[in-house]
């Protein structure tokens, strides 16, 4: 047989419940960068961007941008920002988020904020 009531049992949950949410409101908030808003200003020209330089573009880190180098080394330049696609993992949504901040003529532009 139990000792608590039911009432006292509610409240006990009650209480780890609201602690519960206490702590999870302190935690620090994670962002991944495929989700965060741009972190950056101007443009990437693709054909003449290096490494760093592409980097700055969101979501691609130093594995993608060496990437973009090879296929740009393996290719020749960039027609169009679509070429892009061909990156191993460089989707048509990741693509369409890059979009604004790249260019295949005129020079890289690109600061982070």
């Amino acid at each position: 047989m139990h000792s608590k009531t039911p009432l006292a049992q509610t409240r006990r949950a009650a209480a780890l419940v609201a602690a519960l949410l206490v702590a999870l409101a302190t935690l620090p908030t994670v962002t991944f960068a495929a989700d965060s808003p741009s972190r950056m200003t101007g443009v990437v020209n693709l054909n003449t961007a290096d490494l760093e330089q592409l980097q700055l573009l969101p979501g691609v880190g130093e594995k993608r941008a060496a990437a973009i180098l090879d296929l740009r080394k393996t290719k020749g330049s960039f027609k169009s920002v679509e070429e892009l696609t061909e990156v191993k993992g460089v989707g048509d949504a990741m693509l369409e988020r890059l979009r604004p901040h790249l260019a295949v003529k005129g020079k890289t532009t690109a600061k982070r904020l």
